[in-house]
């Protein structure tokens, strides 16, 4: 009898545990293995960013575009930015650099980075569907696009420091 109630206990939590990887919920989809980066739903790795503003320290989660196919496309289409999130764009080397809003859905705070790690220029609440150029002043490591208005209100400026993850 106790062989049997054993068995039967057995069978069923090897249903329930059955049944519940076969099915993964969302949450359990996107967690990473061990070791294996984050990725936004893009597929795009996500890393941490800090930007140190007169003795304050802001915390991102971003996506990176490292290809020139991602780097392309950017935030393009997307409705939505959350506060403290964003898109890093890393140049192989230091070079003057260019954006355009072209479909890009929502306005973005556009942050050129010098290679020191040091804000060189802001474009803030760009235009969504714009055309027109929005460029840095000089050569720039990286691009980073923030939601709208996050750099006035957080009081980032030119000067201030980006750190971010470069690898995993």
């Amino acid at each position: 009898m106790m062989v049997m109630r054993w068995c039967a206990t057995t069978f069923a939590t090897l249903a329930l545990v059955a049944c519940n990887a076969s099915a993964p919920s969302d949450a359990i989809a996107q967690r990473p293995a061990a070791g294996a980066e984050a990725l936004s739903p893009a597929g795009l790795p996500l890393v941490p960013l800090t930007i140190n503003s007169a003795g304050k320290r802001h915390a991102f989660t971003v996506e990176v575009a490292r290809t020139a196919q991602e780097q392309a496309q950017g935030l393009m289409f997307r409705t939505e930015l959350a506060p403290d999130a964003g898109m890093i764009f890393p140049f192989p080397t230091v070079k003057p650099a260019s954006f355009w809003m072209k479909n890009t859905v929502i306005s973005l705070d556009i942050i050129f980075v010098r290679a020191d790690g040091s804000i060189e220029s802001i474009a803030a609440n760009t235009v969504p569907y714009s055309l027109d150029a929005v460029s840095s002043n000089e050569p720039v490591a990286a691009v980073l696009e923030l939601a709208a208005g996050r750099a006035a209100e957080l009081g980032i400026k030119p000067g201030d420091t980006v750190k971010w993850q470069t690898e995993r």
